[in-house]
């Protein structure tokens, strides 16, 4: 026996796509309920793990800086010894000049090597402080990283614990409306999304309260109301833009209103005045 082909979602009634897409609404509207429950916790782990990366960046170039410090320190060591040796080989050549202006020369020499040492020394001190500095500095990050770190840890425990009370349930869920979906032609199921997405409570589809839209409780104008209730075509609102639905539709009982009162009192008293 063959099998029965699958229904084009575009030729399933109206009312059936309503109903569809309410089922849908509800489905996902349980699965933000899921996240809500979650709260802000995967955004402070995410936050969390952000600043952990960026101190661990900061303390790889405080590193490199601090490398790079003392680079220039031992290369500023290395420049002392040569100025000093240079200047033990003047000193000695001063002992055996011939005249007043090689010696005058070699003076002058001794003195410039003399004041390269100072500035050598001068650099070295400078490099020191700044290595210090950097070392401070990093030892902060390391302390602020590790704190970060147990922060994280103990988020990342309170999410998975959610997560893992949630997780079948929201598995479920997801499955669900991926079956809905494939139900709903592509254009409206399109349409929903962008209209869910743009709304702040997440509803795309809402039912008719008090002869006003659900979503925004804009009054609805009667022959509107008719065209939901008859439910052959998909209705909008004119100013929140979700589709509309009659609450019998949402398996809801439509509300009756009560009659007002008859005015006995005050047609007796017309009566009597008569």
């Amino acid at each position: 026996m063959a099998k029965e082909s699958k229904k084009d979602p575009a030729e399933i009634p109206v009312e059936q796509k309503l109903k569809t897409l309410y089922q849908l609404q509800s489905t996902l509207s349980k699965i933000d309920e899921i996240k809500i429950l979650r709260g802000e916790l995967p955004l402070e782990v995410q936050d969390l793990e952000d600043e952990i990366a960026g101190l661990g960046t900061r303390i790889d170039r405080i590193k490199t800086e601090i490398s790079e410090l003392k680079q220039s320190i031992a290369s500023k060591r290395v420049e002392i010894e040569s100025n000093k040796a240079q200047m033990a080989k003047y000193k000695e050549q001063q002992e055996n000049v011939r005249n007043n202006r090689e010696y005058d020369f070699l003076t002058k020499e001794i003195e410039f090597k003399t004041l390269e040492i100072e500035l050598c020394e001068k650099r070295i001190r400078e490099f020191t402080e700044k290595e210090n500095e950097k070392a401070r500095e990093m030892e902060d990050n390391m302390q602020a990283k590790e704190e970060r770190e147990k922060d994280l840890e103990v988020k990342q425990n309170e999410l998975d614990e959610i997560v893992s009370e949630t997780k079948q349930e929201e598995e479920k869920l997801r499955e669900k409306a991926k079956e809905l979906e494939a139900k709903i032609e592509p254009r409206l199921l399109l349409s929903f999304k962008r209209i869910r997405k743009n709304s702040r409570n997440g509803l795309g589809i809402v039912y008719v309260q008090r002869d006003a839209c659900g979503g925004c409780f804009n009054k609805i104008p009667p022959q509107r109301q008719l065209d939901i209730r008859s439910r052959k075509k998909i209705i909008v609102c004119e100013y929140c833009g979700r589709i509309m639905i009659d609450p019998e539709l949402a398996g809801i009982s439509p509300e009756v209103k009560a009659e007002p009162a008859k005015e006995r009192g005050s047609r007796r008293r017309r009566t009597t005045r008569e």
